[in-house]
């Protein structure tokens, strides 16, 4: 937490300009706990072999799901980003339609925000918008504009759910694949 961060280093919130936000085009989670957007299914395969989804020291697999908007959203208010860094978009390519949680349902209650108590979020099935997906390899791309509208489209979505500016979008590895949406 940025907070955190700060306390150990010695400076005060007044010194910070900035708060980058680092998150990938979709969820994923080490270890056990409660994941709602978790999918055990072809998808949840697909983005794991795609996004190389494997622990760098353990080499133990990663839990993957749609992207969750509820936690980025949750951590862009507890630490304050001003900024996201979006990765792994091109993992997305030919996943058709897309799914985004824009909220989670537990009973008869709908959550729009984490909810207050961690017995809800354990419980909470995702409530998902879909979007459509684009079949184009985007990792070539080297203009924010060169992306396919539906990706563009993705990002744009994504950026209005956090409620954060997105400033870079990697389409891949490389520093020549971080790419700068227009107004950025």
């Amino acid at each position: 937490m940025t907070g955190g961060a700060l306390a150990s280093t010695g400076l005060g919130p007044q010194e910070v300009d900035r708060v980058i936000g680092v998150t990938k085009a979709y969820t994923t989670r080490v270890g056990a706990g409660p994941f709602p957007t978790e999918q055990t299914d072809e998808v949840g395969e697909t983005l794991v072999k795609r996004g190389d989804e494997y622990g760098t020291t353990t080499g133990r697999r990663r839990r993957c799901g749609w992207f969750d908007a509820v936690l980025v959203r949750y951590a862009a208010r507890l630490n304050g980003f001003t900024d996201l860094f979006l990765t792994k978009l091109d993992v997305l390519s030919g996943l058709s339609p897309l799914r985004v949680c824009v909220a989670y349902r537990f009973g008869r209650e709908t959550y729009e925000e984490f909810p207050p108590h961690q017995s809800i979020f354990h419980r909470a099935e995702p409530v998902y918008e879909e979007m459509e997906g684009w079949w184009e390899d985007i990792q070539g791309a080297t203009n924010y504009a060169d992306l396919p509208a539906a990706a563009r489209k993705y990002v744009e979505r994504l950026q209005d759910l956090a409620g954060v500016p997105v400033n870079v979008v990697s389409v891949g590895p490389s520093r020549e694949q971080s790419l700068v949406p227009d107004g950025a």
